[in-house]
């Protein structure tokens, strides 16, 4: 373990743990990386469930905030539910109770808690903006932002997130959300997602065990659009190879349809359901192609999981992420929603077995980039 040269205090600000997400996961390993370094690191959870998903080094402390246990939720949200389940925009008002009810507790802690760190590195934008107005903290805190800088609404985005012009530093995870950045903050920083293991250990030399799989990770929602995936496939020519789904989500049951009432699709597609990491790991290890038609993303970590197990990509270039992952060297970007595109480009790598070698391979070096030890360093230089 290295001693930077003052042993800062670092406070890593998100909702939960227990759930497998994207925010999650990359905090976690962020948390890892920082201990790992000599800093000291914790957590604080707006909820009181401490389990995490990931794995969390056992030297980052964790503290909480029972958010659920504020008046606002247990009697406006409840009553709510009890007297008014046909409101028009009842989940709406839910949110804006949770919200500021959430706000009130994360300020009176903050009040309480702050001198005890240096440095808050808040994970999500509503608690970056929660944190960006309040005086004692701001000058201490980084946004580190995981949503496209789009979203938010009036309140979030037009209001609130203005305030990121006071605070520490921004972080962001993709190009255009830095170029966006960068003009309300002069320390906007672009850093990419730390992925690590066991997705470095990847070596090209496993391309030759590598399967005749086309594989999707990721949630199964509106935004992931796994359902014009299985269209574009209706249409395609699998000749050996087969597609593996691995996700969970409220389009599941959707999904199982689809596939189930194709005769084409339910002899080469199967639901693999919610994977390990070490699961899916295993699972990119042996495909070759991954295929990604999201409407919207903010940097897809599942994306650089891909290319760092040597998958070739397709993906739609969809606002945010992927055109900052995928070029001519790891596959090709398609125009958001031109299903007839993405077929061809399917139907060509698997009818062209040397330039799908070719392009698994040069996928692999182009990977080199994502790792980790780069992105610690830049992490050092703001903190």
């Amino acid at each position: 373990m290295k001693q930077p040269n003052e042993r800062k205090r670092i406070l890593l600000v998100y909702y939960k743990l227990f759930k497998a997400g994207g925010v999650a996961r990359v905090m976690t390993n962020l948390a890892n990386e920082l201990v790992e370094q000599g800093y000291e690191v914790s957590v604080l959870l707006m909820v009181k469930n401490t389990d995490s998903f990931f794995y969390l080094d056992k030297r980052v402390k964790i503290e909480v905030i029972d958010t659920f246990s504020h008046w606002g939720f247990q009697k406006i949200n409840v009553n709510l539910n009890k007297y008014a389940s046909r409101l028009p925009y009842k989940n709406n008002i839910k949110n804006y109770v949770y919200d500021f009810g959430q706000w009130q507790m994360l300020h009176n802690w903050m009040n309480k808690n702050h001198d005890n760190y240096d440095i808050i590195i808040s994970c999500w934008y509503k608690l970056s903006s929660q944190l960006a107005v309040h005086k004692k903290v701001r000058k201490k805190t980084i946004a580190w932002e995981h949503a496209n800088y789009q979203v938010g609404g009036v309140w979030w985005k037009g209001l609130l997130r203005r305030n990121y012009k006071k605070i520490k530093a921004i972080v962001c995870i993709n190009t255009d959300s830095y170029n966006h950045y960068k003009l309300l903050n002069s320390s906007t920083w672009h850093i990419p997602n730390i992925i690590g293991l066991p997705f470095e250990s990847y070596d090209s030399k496993q391309n030759s065990q590598k399967e005749n799989t086309l594989i999707y990770v990721g949630r199964l929602d509106d935004d992931k659009n796994v359902e014009e995936l299985l269209k574009i496939l209706e249409n395609i020519n699998f000749n050996r190879f087969q597609l593996k789904i691995i996700g969970d989500g409220p389009s599941k049951n959707k999904i199982e349809k689809m596939i189930e009432a194709s005769n084409h699709l339910k002899h080469h597609v199967q639901l693999l359901g919610l994977c390990t990491i070490e699961e899916i790991y295993k699972e990119l290890s042996r495909s070759k192609i991954f295929l990604f038609t999201s409407k919207k993303e903010c940097l897809p970590t599942v994306l650089i999981e891909a290319n760092l197990c040597s998958n070739a990509l397709i993906a739609y270039d969809c606002p945010f992420g992927p055109s900052d992952i995928i070029n001519d060297k790891n596959g090709f970007l398609v125009p958001l929603h031109d299903q007839k595109t993405f077929q061809e480009k399917l139907t060509y790598l698997i009818q062209n077995e040397e330039e799908l070698n070719r392009l698994m391979e040069t996928s692999c070096k182009e990977s080199k980039k994502w790792r980790k030890t780069a992105i610690i360093e830049q992490w050092k230089k703001i903190l």
